[in-house]
């Protein structure tokens, strides 16, 4: 009986190679076919999940319903502090998640998702409150603002303001809202993120992608800004 040859090598010595050099056992296909399965959305972490939202032309609706899940109460926090007389904020919650569900897959580094959807919630209300001649006050007088020399109160000390005082107070509110509204958007981001969600320098910088002294120079020059329009309101 005559031997078959491959390139000068016995068929039997070929395939007794072939077995020798791929040696799979069915628990070993198994196990890859095990770790190949898809997660479920509420195993993923924050930054798969990201991830996940950005894999085809949209994000698919488990997944997308899980990031809303752990972010919204985010989004309420930030219109909430926003817009606290807003009788509507549910309504621009979910404009909030349309531009994230149509846009996320242009965000470029998941890890940044928090920042990057407080800047879409901000910039949504400031949007809206171009359109509208409603009074919503951004700011809390139950806390002074934080400057870089100190605390500046709003020194407004009755307890049960009169009228012209609740007429006073609107009229503050109103130019305090205009002149964040008129800031251009990188100061207004960098304020709100400082002054409204309490967010270190640090953290802005990372969010906004730029320099921590940048991060501080706009918030400066913002608070100089609002200072210089509210002048008269201070004073009073």
């Amino acid at each position: 009986m005559q031997a078959s040859f491959n390139n000068g090598v016995p068929q039997s010595q070929v395939l007794s190679m072939s077995s020798e050099s791929l040696p799979v056992s069915w628990s070993a296909v198994e196990a890859i076919a095990a770790s190949q399965a898809p997660v479920p959305a509420d195993k993923l972490s924050n930054y798969d999940l990201i991830l996940q939202c950005q894999v085809g032309l949209r994000p698919s609706k488990n997944i997308f319903a899980e990031l809303i899940r752990r972010y919204h109460p985010h989004v309420e926090k930030v219109l909430y502090h926003l817009a606290p007389d807003w009788s509507d904020r549910a309504d621009l919650a979910q404009e909030v998640w349309i531009r994230v569900y149509r846009n996320i897959k242009r965000l470029q580094e998941p890890e940044k998702f928090r920042g990057w959807l407080s800047r879409i919630a901000t910039n949504l209300f400031y949007d809206e409150l171009r359109k509208r001649k409603r009074v919503a006050p951004p700011l809390s007088l139950d806390a002074p603002l934080n400057l870089e020399d100190g605390e500046m109160d709003w020194d407004i000390a009755c307890d049960a303001p009169g009228p012209a005082e609740e007429l006073a107070t609107q009229e503050f509110y109103d130019q305090l809202r205009a002149a964040i509204a008129d800031l251009p958007e990188a100061f207004r981001t960098t304020i709100v993120l400082r002054e409204i969600e309490g967010m270190a320098y640090e953290e802005i910088a990372e969010i906004t992608g730029v320099s921590l002294g940048t991060v501080k120079s706009r918030i400066a020059r913002a608070r100089l800004r609002l200072q210089q329009q509210l002048q008269g309101y201070l004073e009073d």
